[in-house]
């Protein structure tokens, strides 16, 4: 073929065929090349350092004069914006000594042509100011953001117990009632940190070691304070301290009548707040001064059940204790609105416990809520009362996040809300939410036991053990030996595979333990390592000798010896005590519903029975009982169980199915075997699963892949 010499002429190739001119090749060199000319990368290069150095500056600046951030925003956008529009005008302008010309009307070539590199130092100058300006944005931020440290710790306080001074020992409740009292007006106080009361209530009311209390705590300042109660005679002593320096920052005693201790309350908070130049917002000093009721029996009866609420941790009873008083404190007053809010509170808390989730509970908290929201519709401890019944009741979430929102603007030193949040957020799946809601509730709360094993679990879940195991610690150094945060920390070892760290935890469990959370931990442990004669003996023994009291619970322990039985390869005896379990939990499921607990109990009884059809019926329900739109961490548990079921009547592959998934994802296994999710190491050690073991697909779920 021919081909184009450059002349004019053409040559042939070999082929004998016409060659074609590769005309893109050319275009293309010509366009990056005619880019260069008219100066489109020079302006590309300037504006985009320019633009930078704009919003550095901008993001200096703005925050100086207090500019919103929408205005900051405006800016970046409209540099984005500009930087196409600028190469444009690049192409088609040129700038000649006589102005701004189009391109095409510009003769280039009888241009004077000096070369110029002053674009190139404009673009250098500008460059460097930008990443100067950066480094100094993250410097100050860095010591913005110590400052800030520094001002909230200066302007953090922790309450602790006040003490009793009555000659009465029966009066003790009155000082723990003002102390609380005060650290909720102080919750209110925005300009404050304020440490809960679960978290200050396990030191002595004037101990000797402040700075290391203060420590513990992440404070700077500890109050402390006695009261004395006479008749209506009333004598509060207080005194503020710098932790660090030992230093007082105010004291003052007020001797008043009963009928004025709100005045006392609300002048103490407002004390402290000056002390610690924490300035006060209107609608602050409108919070302090309620006065939530007027007559001195109703709030004696209101301040003996917050006393007895604070000691729900130590007693099952507690709650019921508390709702009995704030019940006779609204019979005295019926206009009492905050009492009517702590009952509705106390109320929910009990339906939604295993105690009494009964309609009658459920009614009496939403008729205690009724009367709240009319006396006082938006009041932080209404709102919380509406929040509570929001999750427990409606299952509304979104709408429950809502509220607690607005309580969090009303008592922003309060750690309720982000614990409420924390667990919504954990119910929902919304994981690192979770740690978040979590992390802001220990500042707050930094020793609330109950806190540390919310936020371990959320991390057990996550299957994050590491993380788990350090908030099991930080609860075991404030309550040693506690045997039910041993029990939890043992399940973390297990689902890790390390047997022999958890056995050191579970050493002195034997059948006379009432927890069926820390029995059961023994009982996973002896099954876990292949000691089912142990565990067989052990669970023989707590149910010949049940006497704990809970129906369900003797039901559930028959259920789990039965299982052992099943496990051990005892069939005949299995099924004589899984029908022993089937009778106790078939009227509890009757008259429970809505219990998952016992469902899925009852669900491995009807397995270990042979009654195929019932235990995947029962399973199934279990798992709709707690739809994963609105149960989301608690639901894969459910699921969980559903394999089980199906391993134990011999379903193997539906049971591998549903275990591969349930993998690869967190959640809470409260309601099957374990506190924590499956692993691969429970999968492996747990003889549970060995009528899997036989199937490829059930070794791959465990078997360490090669590396």
């Amino acid at each position: 073929m021919k081909i184009d010499n450059g002349t004019g002429g053409s040559r042939e190739t070999s082929t004998g065929k016409p060659a074609r001119v590769d005309e893109r090749g050319r275009e293309s060199i010509n366009f990056f090349s005619e880019l260069k000319r008219r100066n489109v990368y020079k302006v590309a290069v300037a504006y985009a350092v320019v633009g930078w150095l704009l919003v550095q500056v901008t993001t200096q600046v703005f925050p100086i004069f207090e500019i919103p951030n929408w205005a900051l925003r405006l800016i970046v956008l409209a540099i984005i914006i500009g930087f196409p529009v600028a190469l444009m005008l690049a192409w088609a302008f040129e700038l000649t000594p006589e102005g701004l010309k189009r391109t095409e009307d510009v003769d280039l070539a009888t241009q004077p042509h000096t070369k110029s590199h002053a674009w190139i130092y404009v673009a250098v100058v500008a460059g460097a100011i930008s990443v100067s300006l950066f480094f100094l944005g993250r410097y100050t931020a860095r010591n913005g953001s110590s400052a800030s440290s520094s001002a909230t710790l200066e302007k953090s306080i922790a309450v602790l117990p006040f003490e009793s001074l009555s000659d009465d020992k029966a009066n003790a409740y009155f000082a723990t009632g003002i102390q609380d009292e005060i650290m909720t007006r102080l919750a209110k106080i925005a300009g404050l940190k304020v440490i809960s009361r679960t978290s200050t209530q396990q030191y002595q009311s004037k101990p000797g070691n402040l700075s290391e209390i203060a420590k513990q705590l992440g404070v700077a300042n500890i109050l402390e304070g006695s009261v004395q109660k006479a008749g209506d005679q009333v004598r509060v002593n207080v005194q503020l301290i710098n932790a660090q320096t030992d230093a007082h920052r105010w004291a003052d005693t007020y001797d008043r009548k009963l009928t004025d201790i709100f005045a006392v309350e609300s002048e103490i908070a407002k004390s402290i707040a000056d002390s610690l130049q924490a300035k006060l917002t209107g609608r602050e000093e409108q919070a302090l001064a309620v006065k939530p009721t007027n007559n001195p029996e109703a709030y004696d009866a209101y301040l003996r059940g917050l006393a007895a609420e604070g000691q729900q941790l130590h007693s099952v009873y507690a709650m019921e204790t508390a709702v009995g008083f704030y019940e006779q404190a609204v019979q005295l007053d019926p206009a009492f609105a905050l009492a009517w809010s702590r009952l509705s509170r106390a109320d929910f808390d009990l339906y939604n416990s295993p105690n009494d989730p009964t309609d009658a509970r459920r009614d009496a908290a939403k008729r205690a809520l009724d009367m709240a929201q009319k006396l006082q519709p938006h009041s932080p401890e209404t709102l919380m009362a509406l929040a509570t019944y929001q999750v427990v009741v409606l299952r509304d979430y979104e709408l429950a996040k809502s509220t607690y929102r607005m309580v969090g603007k009303m008592l922003p030193g309060s750690s309720d809300v982000p614990a409420s949040l924390a667990w919504i957020a954990r119910r929902q799946g919304h994981w690192d939410e979770t740690v978040g809601y979590y992390e802001q509730a220990l500042d707050l709360d930094p020793r609330n036991v109950e806190l540390l094993i919310g936020a371990a679990a959320n991390y057990s879940d996550l299957r994050k053990f590491g993380a788990a195991l350090k908030l099991c610690d930080r609860a075991l150094d404030i309550q040693p030996n506690d045997s039910a945060l041993m029990a939890f920390k043992a399940g973390i070892y297990q689902g890790q595979g390390n047997l022999e760290e958890a056995a050191k935890l579970l050493p002195d469990v034997n059948a006379d333990n009432p927890s069926l959370f820390v029995f059961g931990a023994k009982v996973n442990q002896l099954r876990l390592e292949r000691n089912l004669s142990e565990a067989l003996r052990l669970l023989k023994a707590r149910v010949a000798q049940y006497h704990f009291g809970a129906e369900l619970e003797k039901g559930a322990f028959t259920l789990f010896l039965a299982f052992a039985q099943h496990v051990a390869g005892d069939s005949a005896d299995a099924k004589i005590t899984a029908e022993q379990a089937r009778k106790t939990l078939e009227p509890l499921c009757k008259n429970q519903p809505d219990n998952d607990f016992a469902a899925t109990c009852l669900s491995q009884a009807y397995a270990v029975l042979g009654d195929r059809n019932s235990a995947l019926k029962e399973a199934q329900r279990a798992i709709a009982l707690k739809p994963s739109a609105e149960y989301g961490a608690s639901s894969a548990g459910l699921i969980e169980n559903l394999a089980l079921v199906r391993t134990i009547i011999g379903e193997n592959t539906g049971a591998i199915s549903i275990l591969a998934p349930l993998l690869e994802v967190p959640y809470s296994s409260g309601s099957s075997l374990y506190g924590t999710p499956i692993t691969p190491a429970l999968l492996r050690l747990d003889p549970t699963w060995d009528p899997l073991r036989a199937d490829p697909a059930f070794r791959k779920l465990y078997e360490e892949k090669p590396k």
